[in-house]
């Protein structure tokens, strides 16, 4: 039985389609990465699989039950860790977590034992007793998802895990996710902008826009579709524009081009026989090539074939500023 299960999942805002009949499956002990463009649908899936939104239709299955018949059962059986941190900065790390047993109802000879073990899974046993205020962002963060541990879920849900934090201290959280993944065999679920870190965690990704799932797979696999390399060009403004991007789709090597503006993207299996081609087109059509680059296939690259376009941190926090608003009308 899947962890998580989604079947012709489909919620509306109105008259526009969140997440539009959508199925797919997160088998127990997955890494599944979540990603997806702004307005894709992908922190609408989330808010259903963790029942803080109801299906316009569709089914969604965690450990076999049901989000809406037993939406109870599914809250204990998950954990969940939302984008923002939520520990109380006046309390000491410890604190927090007795605070995070108690509102779980963990029985009163276990919360012990079990703060003393995550703190040491997550390296916080040194600063349990300073108050949260002293902690970086990268500690407050662990003893977040410290807290959605407590209660020992099936599957872990999280959010932007590292979303604002450095490079370093990302890398740190990748770290400790590894180990609680190894730990307790849980199933992980996280929705990222970074694709770096979907690349480092996740066994699948799944990528959606515009309310439907364009593709699941390993993301060696969506690379190795991709072809073997990338050929990243900046044109300059010129009249034939149109007739140079025919051609290039003529090229024998080129599997598939994307657009954006100026600058055009190549997937092909042969570099070295491709850029002589693009020289000899542009030159008879009279194009200026203002740059060329070749590289390897990265997950960015795969993003960008089925998005159309990247994801940016400054779309991010605003799709995040839009789904706080959306949250606190369907509460209102």
């Amino acid at each position: 039985m899947p962890a998580i299960e989604t079947k012709s999942l489909t919620k509306s805002f109105g008259d526009v389609i969140a997440v539009n009949d959508i199925s797919f499956s997160v088998e127990s002990g997955e890494i599944f990465g979540f990603l997806g463009p702004n307005g894709a649908g992908k922190s609408t899936t989330m808010m259903i699989l963790t029942t803080l939104l109801k299906p316009t239709s569709g089914q969604a299955l965690i450990s076999g039950f049901d989000v809406v018949k037993d939406a109870k059962k599914v809250r204990e059986s998950i954990g969940y860790v939302q984008q923002e941190t939520t520990v109380d900065e006046y309390l000491t790390g410890r604190e927090n977590l007795i605070l995070q047993a108690k509102l779980n109802h963990i029985p009163k000879n276990q919360i012990n034992k079990r703060i003393d073990d995550i703190l040491e899974l997550i390296e916080l046993s040194d600063k349990q007793h300073d108050s949260v205020v002293t902690y970086s962002g990268g500690m407050r963060k662990r003893l977040d998802i410290a807290g959605g541990l407590l209660h020992r879920p099936k599957a872990l849900f999280l959010d932007e895990p590292t979303v604002g934090l450095d490079i370093q201290t990302r890398r740190k959280i990748w770290k400790y996710l590894k180990k609680i993944h190894d730990e307790f065999e849980m199933t992980i679920f996280l929705t990222t902008h970074y694709m770096e870190e979907a690349d480092q965690l996740c066994d699948r990704v799944g990528i959606i826009d515009g309310g439907k799932i364009q593709v699941i797979d390993t993301p060696q696999n969506m690379k190795n579709a991709m072809g073997n390399e990338v050929i990243s060009i900046i044109i300059g403004d010129e009249e034939n524009h149109d007739s140079f991007l025919s051609q290039l789709h003529e090229i024998e090597f080129v599997n598939k081009i994307n657009v954006d503006g100026s600058k055009l993207t190549l997937f092909a299996s042969n570099g070295a026989e491709v850029i002589p081609k693009i020289f000899q087109i542009s030159s008879a059509l009279k194009i200026k090539i203002v740059s060329i680059a070749l590289t390897q296939p990265t997950l960015d690259d795969v993003f960008i074939s089925y998005t159309g376009h990247e994801i940016r941190d400054d779309d991010s926090k605003f799709n995040r500023k839009r789904e706080h608003a959306k949250m606190k009308r369907l509460r209102a």
